[in-house]
């Protein structure tokens, strides 16, 4: 089994986080659900850098514990140390950003399920794996999970583990400041200080902004209260100090900080300060531990941290904002083009694009999104309308049968006709594609429920992939391809703005003649005008020169890409196995999303009463498998393009 790398060990919460920004806290109309809690986000924050993570702490039985363990997972955390506590609520905070000073919070930590962590929650073979534990101070405040971070600590020492903490020193939590003063981040307490001295000795690296390391070493003056916790401990001491970077220490305490090991800053737009330790504490660790045991490079290691926590206050939220390992990389080798980060539209789809969760390496959709063609199916048979919406659920069940749990299986479907099926398929674990356009418009239109504004995008659960079609093609008239081109850029930006993938569908052949270029140059095109779909539907095109072309064009506009899904266009499945054999041939080209091919005879036959609902449901099946096998034969011979 591949070693832990950091075990991080204390408070995990939910933070409710104000989307309003300008405004007070309790004028705040609307929140955004992250992940919370020092620890909670240390551990995200390394996972995204590379790092094997892995937390202890304690959370709620019930859906916002239910939360923390499941995004833990999707950011890549080791969650065996996340314990369930029958009896107490998972702690909230409320946190907004009024200015570019005030970003208060309010703690909900009441009796909450992190501070009932005890000892016998530390399971020493767990300890065992880790290459380094790091606790964090909120969790020294009190006995009992004082106890199990000690034992923790005690364990790691013991089997040779590197030790760090983070003093992340909160007044309220240690109960010296009232329920309003969440965001107090010094008060002087002798208490506080005699706690946290007697456990610095056991820790090889100690972290904490001048306030922090004054509470630790009981002095104000931020030289001396150094010199006396280097008294204390041998530890690497590392001094924040906000836009001027930090300094390292690792033995006497000299005059200045400036004499202390430093790495680049980076003077960046502080938008939002909440959560920025723990992302710099998050690229501290990655550099500290990738570094040879004992001889840490500290100007990368400390670039590291700045450059982390650089971005993590450009940004709203806390775990949100921390950057994955090729995001570090890409900002520190393109530097800063505007000091307001996340106006750097560049960077902020590095971003996206490389801290999306889940993993789609294959995708094979059932497409029953069909309004116009499913209404004239009913028409014909003589069905009423209504009858639609069961139909769905019953191809539903069909995709629900044939993936059986497994991955790489997915469906389209749309909100208007399919609303019950959409709804029944959260939490399946099935990949959900949701369209917005209007059937068969040209110039595109959108769907009414999704708004003339898009706001409804905002009701829409975030595992739902906004999916636009557009009849588009490069020699369209200029007026035309300009109205097209609008509605997908602010449905684009709707989308982003709502933490919501988009699948932009193209079928230019539907408008006018294509040669094995005509997709390539859609492609460009759209990327040209700001818009990075995650996801590309395109239209099962026979030559492996358009194939390629079109490939090409995605990788050279944006390498983190999501993939290629192929669409049906009502073939039959002989036709469909022989685009497959091309398509599957180019890595990017994920999977299918075929629809009327495995629903059209069922439909034709269920609404005019031949067939009932489990024969539909066993004749789709059916169809949805073969042509799953059909797509995974391709792929294992690699296509026609190999």
């Amino acid at each position: 089994m591949q070693p832990i790398d950091v075990i991080t060990i204390g408070r995990s919460s939910v933070d409710l986080y104000g989307v309003q920004v300008g405004g007070r806290l309790e004028d705040m109309a609307s929140f955004n659900k992250y992940l919370g809690g020092s620890p909670t986000n240390i551990a995200a924050g390394t996972a995204r850098l590379g790092l094997k993570s892995a937390l202890i702490t304690r959370v709620g039985d019930e859906h916002m514990g239910r939360f923390i363990r499941e995004e833990l997972a999707r950011e890549g955390v080791d969650v065996r140390g996340v314990i369930t506590d029958p009896e107490r609520l998972t702690a909230l905070v409320l946190l907004g950003i009024r200015d570019r000073q005030q970003f208060p919070l309010i703690f909900y930590r009441e009796n909450c399920a992190d501070m009932a962590l005890s000892e016998d929650d530390i399971d020493p073979d767990f300890i065992a794996e880790a290459r380094c534990v790091c606790a964090t101070g909120t969790h020294l405040s009190h006995p009992r999970t004082e106890a199990a971070v000690l034992k923790a600590i005690g364990l790691a020492r013991a089997g040779g583990a590197l030790t760090a903490l983070d003093i992340d020193y909160r007044p309220n939590l240690w109960g010296l400041a009232g329920h309003g003063a969440g965001e107090s981040r010094f008060i002087e307490s002798g208490r506080v200080t005699e706690r946290l001295q007697k456990t610095l000795h056991l820790f090889d690296l100690i972290v904490g902004t001048e306030e922090e390391f004054h509470i630790a070493g009981g002095a104000t003056d931020t030289i001396e209260a150094l010199r006396v916790v280097r008294r204390l401990t041998g530890a690497t001491l590392v001094c924040k100090r906000g836009p001027m970077g930090a300094a390292a220490f690792d033995g006497a305490i000299p005059g200045s900080l400036d004499e202390g090991h430093a790495g680049p800053g980076f003077p960046i737009e502080v938008f939002n300060v909440l959560g920025a330790g723990d992302g710099f504490m998050s690229g501290l660790l990655k550099g500290w531990l990738d570094a040879p045991r004992g001889s840490p490079d500290w100007p990368t290691v400390l670039k590291y941290a700045n450059a982390c926590g650089a971005l993590a206050v450009s940004r709203h939220g806390c775990t949100p904002s921390y950057p994955s390992w090729e995001e570090l990389q890409y900002f520190l080798r393109t530097g800063i083009r505007t000091q307001a980060l996340r106006e750097d539209r560049a960077l902020e789809q590095v971003h996206w694009a490389t801290n999306r969760k889940g993993d789609w390496p294959v995708l094979r959709a059932f497409a029953f999104d069909h309004r116009a063609q499913i209404e004239a199916i009913a028409g014909e048979a003589g069905a009423p309308r209504e009858r639609i919406g069961p139909f769905k659920t019953l191809c539903l069940e069909a995709a629900l049968k044939v993936a059986g749990g497994r991955p790489g299986h997915g469906i389209l479907c749309d909100g208007r006709l399919g609303r019950d099926a959409l709804y029944r398929a959260a939490g399946s674990g099935l990949w959900i594609g949701r369209p917005v356009e209007w059937p068969g418009s040209r110039p595109l239109t959108l769907e009414p429920e999704v708004g003339p504004d898009f706001g409804a995008l905002v009701e829409w659960p975030l595992e739902h992939v906004v999916k636009v079609l557009c009849f588009y093609h490069p020699g369209d008239e200029p007026a035309m391809r300009a109205r097209q081109e609008d509605v997908v850029q602010r449905l684009f930006a709707a989308s982003r703005r709502n933490r919501l993938e988009m699948l932009l569908e193209v079928i230019p052949s539907k408008v006018g003649s294509v040669d094995d270029s005509t997709v390539a140059a859609v492609i460009d095109r759209f990327y040209e005008i700001g818009v990075c779909p995650d996801w590309w539907k395109l239209e099962p095109m026979r030559s492996v020169a358009a194939w390629r072309n079109a490939c090409a064009a995605i990788t050279r506009n944006d390498p983190h890409t999501r993939g290629i899904v192929v669409l049906g266009l009502d073939a039959s499945a002989a036709e469909l196995e022989q685009s497959f054999e091309v398509a599957a041939g180019f890595d990017l080209v994920k999977g299918f999303a075929v629809g009327r091919t495995i629903f059209g005879d069922a439909a034709r036959r269920w609404f005019a009463g031949e067939i009932g609902d489990r024969a539909a449901v066993t004749d789709m099946s059916e169809r949805y498998a073969r042509l799953c096998a059909v797509w995974d034969r391709a792929r294992a011979g690699r296509g026609a393009a190999a």
